[in-house]
């Protein structure tokens, strides 16, 4: 998995724009975009990422690990 596109996704489904995500972040909405590129991501902006968007993404991680 793509863990910055699945964000995205989720992002998008949650109705959320990039400056209201960079807001919650803290952070420049380039910033956003940014992890939209990564492929991973560290645990602590993963679980900031959590709980603003209200999806575990852990979980999605640990399902793809699991099929492997």
């Amino acid at each position: 998995m793509h863990i910055g596109k699945k964000i995205k996704t989720i992002m998008e489904q949650r109705n959320r724009s990039v400056i209201w995500v960079a807001k919650q972040l803290e952070c420049e909405r380039t910033n956003i975009y940014n992890i939209f590129a990564r492929a991973d991501i560290n645990t602590r902006l993963l679980r900031q990422l959590c709980t603003i968007l209200e999806y575990n993404f852990f979980k999605d991680l640990a399902d793809e690990t699991a099929k492997k």
